[in-house]
């Protein structure tokens, strides 16, 4: 046995900004991760590899199309390797996770690569990755478990071609035709990748809109340049069934409202419609930690669960699953540990979508305050009309400023456009 004062289970995001907020207040602390790599999701195979995609699917989409009408001629037009570009990513990827080690050890965490679950509310048994166990104990257990991509009903994943965002950002070739079931920030972002690269792309949605928690107006703008792009999408659209045949995706689909069924094929489908709490085998239940019907564990304000000494904070808890809403869980809840005043605004929590032209925004949307009765003043500025914008020739977009009439504090902002973020 190893008695610690703060054990964090999980070294995403939230995990590992927590463990390491918790050494600098002088709390002996072990974060226990079980990927063998640190960073969570979001660094291994979420926002960072994506966005290391993103990046160079761009470059090169704009060496392409954009390049000569800017005076740059090239002799033989430039061409994908598609192998360099994963590694890139990986080295992407690799960097990050061995720095956050570097981070650990600095502040003096303990790593612990291994799955590790409750035996009671002080003690985590630790199934090593490289064989044997361990058991730990500790005055306060913050779970940052993270979350998992959702299954969809009826249809499996494989990861070569039915495939979830961990299989779509480690395919071996670019895929002539694929669906993106989801018009979210993960299908969007990664259906935006692979149409630069000169896939098919066929994007299926059940809402009337994509991106549907976003702001209506900016939306819409943002679907016109998305299927300028050349994504096609396919809105209110219902997946009744999907399968392998013949080596490819076949999936059913029809109207929302019903209507005729019809047939489309893909070399791959990205399914993108959402991630679950990630709690498998944490034995959290068992020691009478609550969670609720999606799976998240129930905290109060100040992140407790219903066991006194274990929190959770992240993608296991309410709330948007974001990298940087769980870093901000993390530092507050260790600091409310240590006796603390420390609080978070979650209406002030950002989102961004990293399509080419971003897409961000905080606060609520207009189609909210309408909802809500309140009363606010509204401004829209286009970039055409923004100097900067039309030198650098990216003036797709615009920004739009939504202001409480009643109490001047309150102001919400959407924004459409070229590094937005």
């Amino acid at each position: 046995y190893q008695r610690r004062v703060h054990g964090v289970i999980g070294g995403g995001p939230g995990g590992y900004v927590a463990s390491i907020k918790a050494a600098q207040l002088g709390l002996k602390t072990a974060c226990i991760e079980k990927r063998g790599a640190l960073g969570g999701t979001c660094l291994n195979v979420g926002c960072i590899p994506s966005k290391a995609l993103l990046n160079i699917s761009h470059k090169y989409e704009d060496s392409i199309k954009h390049f000569k009408d800017l005076g740059i001629e090239m002799d033989t037009p430039p061409k994908i390797n598609f192998d360099q570009m994963m590694k890139k990513k990986g080295e992407v990827v690799s960097g990050l996770t061995k720095g956050i080690e570097g981070l650990f050890a600095k502040n003096k965490v303990e790593y612990i690569k291994a799955h590790g679950s409750f035996l009671d509310k002080n003690t985590i048994k630790c199934d090593q990755n490289e064989g044997g166990e361990r058991i730990i104990t500790a005055t306060n257990i913050i779970i940052a478990t993270g979350s998992e991509p959702a299954p969809f009903p009826g249809i499996p994943y494989d990861e070569e071609i039915f495939v979830s965002s961990t299989g779509g950002l480690a395919l071996k070739k670019i895929p002539k035709k694929m669906i993106v079931i989801g018009a979210g920030y993960i299908g969007l972002e990664l259906g935006s990748v692979f149409a630069r690269l000169g896939t098919d792309v066929t994007v299926v949605e059940y809402a009337d809109r994509v991106v549907p928690a976003m702001d209506g107006e900016i939306a819409a703008q943002f679907q016109k340049m998305l299927q300028k792009q050349g994504l096609k999408i396919n809105l209110k659209t219902k997946v009744i069934s999907g399968k392998v045949v013949n080596g490819q995706a076949e999936l059913t689909i029809e109207p929302k409202a019903g209507g005729q069924q019809t047939t489309i094929t893909a070399d791959v489908c990205l399914i993108a419609t959402g991630r679950k709490p990630f709690t498998d085998k944490l034995g959290a239940k068992e020691i009478g930690v609550q969670l609720d019907k999606m799976g998240r564990v129930q905290i109060n304000e100040i992140f407790q669960s219903t066991v006194d000494n274990i929190y959770a904070i992240g993608d296991v808890v309410a709330g948007p699953m974001l990298a940087h809403k769980a870093e901000e869980e993390g530092i507050v809840c260790v600091e409310i540990i240590k006796g603390h005043d420390a609080h978070i605004n979650y209406n002030n929590i950002p989102g961004v979508v990293y399509t080419h032209p971003e897409v961000a925004a905080v606060g609520r949307t207009e189609e909210q305050l309408k909802e809500e009765g309140i009363e606010y003043s509204k401004g829209v500025f286009p970039f055409m009309a923004n100097s900067r914008a039309r030198a650098n020739v990216d003036n797709e977009g615009m920004v739009k400023v939504l202001a409480d009439k009643k109490n001047k504090k309150n102001t919400w902002y959407s924004h459409y456009g070229t590094k937005c973020w």
